[in-house]
């Protein structure tokens, strides 16, 4: 039956450009039907990959390689500095850090976070 008739269906989902071609079915409203489920599943299937690749890219970004030259901050006491390698931020004021007065650092890194997230949404 199915050289007889022209039932076969190719649909294409604009955006991404994806292709399903179906003539499983008797009629074409059987094959749209078919098609439409094929094309949704591989639409799902992507969009669940590229959610664990971002989740394992993000979460590897945390992780980093715990090599031991991965350093986070450097405290010099006899030049009264401490500079945090994640921001490229240096301060003279080592008294001050070392009596918890971080704010310096912690600004820093909020805003360095920031500017990474917006980048990132920018990407995407």
């Amino acid at each position: 039956h199915v050289n007889t008739t022209d039932s076969a269906v190719q649909i294409t989902y604009l955006p991404t450009g994806l292709q399903v071609k179906c003539q499983d079915g008797r009629s074409q409203t059987q094959n749209k039907a078919l098609g439409l489920e094929i094309l949704r599943a591989k639409l799902f299937e992507i969009a669940q990959r590229e959610a664990q690749d971002s989740y394992s890219a993000q979460r590897k970004s945390l992780v980093g390689s715990g090599d031991r030259s991965e350093k986070i901050r450097t405290y010099n006491f006899p030049q009264s500095r401490v500079t945090d390698h994640r921001i490229n931020h240096t301060s003279h004021n080592m008294e001050g850090i070392m009596n918890g007065e971080i704010n310096e650092f912690t600004d820093h890194l909020q805003k360095a976070e920031m500017e990474q997230r917006l980048a990132e949404e920018e990407i995407s």
